[in-house]
């Protein structure tokens, strides 16, 4: 099908420019606005640009095109909402969430973020040292309340969430954040809640950037991880004794607090081993530096959530299930496209439609 157009010249910048073209969502590509949409969908979705090409096209639509079409459609779309991102835009309309209530009747957001290993492949195929896309979020999780609590959810209640994700620097992707809390509405809910492991500079990343003095708290099974490693090297040959230490610390920090695990770990006797003490040294430095982050016993007295299982997930769900299968390896531009048409993809529902449709909002301060 051909199709004639008006096409302007400028004279000043010698750069052409098709209106229509714009308009309509044709891009350089050479596809129709649904076919490449649907090209993007099957190659960001199948497990590899070979699976989209060979069964997924064919099957879905009867297309059929090159691997490597699939491969450059897809990219060049992340690239696209990459770029968009980069802007200061936003897709869709703002829509202000329906925050769910803790314990005591406040609503409660959240925000979390994380950093997830991608490996990488030199230009000429040779290695090339890994990269850490970040993937961050805001979101709406269900709470757990006791039985009788008149704040319960609607059983149909589910997790709402806006992500990103890509090889930010972390000034741009707090003022991505920001933008994507403003849109849901996030200046509404009553308590804001910063849920990170112990990463550096991620604790700093959430005060700068949502200000509104944020209740910051650290992931409990990130804490419980640093109990086991010492654990493991003060009962190495006795599975039962390491358990049974394992739950009682778990246990103690959970329901009394970061101050009474620090003083458990204090009295606790230690062997002469020089790998045993460094390691309860680096677990109490851990802890110390930690300890306004871990009141554990406040935060499910609210029913705030406690672990940032919904950042673990997320870093699976977007980057791992498409970018970390065995035996692949991305260039930095590949990463970074994919991982943003990932993270739209994978957003609440709505979000992926309106780039499509191109409700693109422009920049607006956040």
């Amino acid at each position: 099908m051909s199709c004639q157009r008006a096409y302007y010249y400028c004279g000043r910048c010698g750069q052409g420019v098709l209106p229509w073209d714009e308009r309509v969502g044709l891009t350089g590509r050479a596809f129709t606005p649904g076919a490449e949409r649907l090209v993007s969908l099957a190659g960001c979705l199948s497990d590899s640009f070979a699976e989209a090409n060979e069964k997924v096209l064919p099957e879905m639509a009867g297309l059929r095109v090159a691997e490597t079409t699939v491969q450059r459609t897809t990219e060049g779309v992340g690239e696209r909402i990459a770029a968009h991102r980069q802007g200061g835009r936003t897709f869709g309309f703002s829509r202000a969430w329906d925050w769910q209530r803790d314990a005591r009747g406040r609503t409660c957001a959240y925000i979390s973020l994380d950093l997830t290993g991608v490996r990488q492949q030199a230009k000429n195929g040779g290695a090339a040292e890994g990269r850490m896309p970040y993937v961050a979020m805001v979101y709406n999780p269900v709470p757990e309340l006791p039985a009788d609590s008149p704040y319960q959810p609607p059983a149909q209640a589910v997790m709402q969430a806006r992500y990103l994700s890509g090889l930010y620097d972390l000034d741009e992707l707090g003022l991505q954040l920001r933008k994507q809390a403003a849109q849901v509405g996030m200046e509404r809910a009553e308590v804001w809640i910063g849920l990170t492991d112990g990463g550096n500079g991620l604790e700093e990343f959430i005060r700068q950037n949502f200000a509104r003095d944020p209740v910051l708290i650290l992931d409990f099974w990130h804490a419980a991880d640093h109990l086991t490693e010492l654990a493991k090297l003060l009962h190495s040959d006795d599975e039962e004794q390491r358990q049974a230490l394992l739950t009682r610390w778990c246990h103690t920090m959970k329901h009394e607090g970061g101050q009474a695990i620090v003083e458990v770990l204090q009295a606790h006797p230690l062997p002469r081993k020089k790998a045993v003490q460094d390691q309860h040294a680096e677990v109490m430095a851990y802890f110390i530096k930690n300890l306004h982050r871990m009141d554990y016993p406040n935060y499910l007295a609210n029913g705030w959530m406690i672990g940032s299982g919904a950042v673990e997930s997320a870093c699976k769900t977007v980057v791992g299930q498409r970018l970390k299968q065995a035996g692949m390896r991305w260039r930095e531009y590949g990463t970074n496209a994919m991982c943003h048409l990932r993270a739209l993809f994978k957003s609440e529902t709505g979000q992926w439609q309106a780039f499509w449709r191109r409700q693109i909002n422009e920049k607006r301060a956040a």
